[in-house]
């Protein structure tokens, strides 16, 4: 048996600007909730050019050997279009070589990195599809490191490439790199200094990273990244010959329109008219927060299903917290059960 207890916030409507697009598919996701404020075609199977060098990037970080030396071979030798001219023979660290592949798009980087890493860049590219396959991207396939449209080049969507950058905006040693500007490196063969092709990091003022990408098959490819007010966003543009100005008009509209709130926050909760578990405490073990936009209609209502258990085990779990926005389930929490504290209980809604 259930008892269900239910709260109502309401939020009222303003009037929004249409934004205009010129990308063939787009999308403006929140990294963190993964909630989508802007879409187009965002399933769309499309060539993607060099924006599959961040899938590169998170296998080589993963991997652990970012500090180790790299000798370069003759695998660079099949390396063509952008490079960062690295020569056979010459030694840096792995972390070089993804500093090089994510600031210059190097593709010479891109085998050198898959080469070592993989142990050969076949093996390589099934790690890239298996981590796809991992975290979510249902309509993403590669066939090499670096994004050219060899063969039958890389396919994803503008959906998939979004669920790949908050992933890999988790990863501290990633959101480091691509927030880098400028990065200046002397080895045994050369001095190198790169300026970050992402113009996006000197144009706006929040962007927190972003990969380019351009073959003739895939036109213009665009990810960018962007932080303001605790919302972390994510832009990504398919074929899009205005892509930076589009990316600045969207982070704008998420910034401008949606505000970021703990809807149920860690730690002991008060249900209302709740009696079953009146003699313990009942807590979350996570906060949870969600971009709620200034112009919805809609409400949030937080649903708390209990279990009746006869016996009580410290610890475990009783139930759900469950979040909708109007109809729709956007998150469930476990509800757990411990012994009654002294201490006062918290707000359990924080708005």
């Amino acid at each position: 048996m259930k008892k269900i207890i239910l709260l109502l916030i309401v939020l009222f409507p303003i009037s929004i600007k249409a934004i205009d697009i010129s990308a063939t598919s787009v999308i403006l996701m929140d990294t963190d909730s993964k909630r989508i404020l802007y879409s187009k075609n965002i399933h769309e199977r499309r060539s993607v050019a060099s924006i599959s060098k961040i899938m590169t990037a998170v296998i080589a970080i993963e991997s652990g050997k970012l500090d180790e030396e790299v000798t370069i071979n003759n695998i660079i030798s099949k390396a063509y279009g952008s490079g960062i001219y690295i020569k056979v023979g010459e030694k840096l660290t792995l972390r070089d070589l993804v500093y090089g592949l994510m600031l210059r798009s190097g593709n010479d980087a891109a085998l050198a990195i898959a080469d070592y890493v993989g142990n050969g860049v076949d093996n390589f590219v099934e790690m890239m599809n298996h981590k796809a396959k991992e975290i979510g991207m249902k309509n993403s396939e590669f066939h090499n490191p670096s994004g050219l449209d060899e063969e039958d080049g890389n396919y994803s969507t503008a959906y998939d490439m979004a669920i790949l950058t908050s992933y890999a905006m988790n990863l501290s040693e990633y959101r480091k790199i691509v927030k880098t500007k400028e990065y200046k490196l002397n080895t045994n063969k050369n001095n190198y200094l790169w300026n970050n092709k992402n113009k996006l990091l000197r144009l706006y003022k929040y962007t927190t990273g972003g990969k380019t990408g351009y073959t003739k098959k895939a036109k213009r490819t665009l990810v960018t990244t962007a932080s303001k007010n605790n919302i972390n966003l994510v832009v990504v543009t398919l074929n899009d010959g205005n892509d930076f100005n589009d990316h600045i008009n969207l982070f704008e509209y998420g910034f401008e329109n949606y505000n970021s709130y703990e809807i149920l926050s860690k730690g002991i909760i008060n249900i209302y008219d709740e009696k079953y578990y009146k003699n313990y405490n009942l807590y979350l073990k996570n906060s949870f927060k969600y971009l709620i936009g200034k112009e919805e209609k809609q409400s949030v209502t937080i649903k708390y299903e209990l279990v009746k258990k006869k016996k009580i085990e410290l610890r475990s779990k009783v139930g759900n917290a469950i979040v909708f926005l109007g109809d729709k389930k956007i998150y469930s929490e476990p509800i757990y059960v411990k012994e009654k504290t002294i201490n006062k209980s918290k707000k359990w809604f924080l708005w």
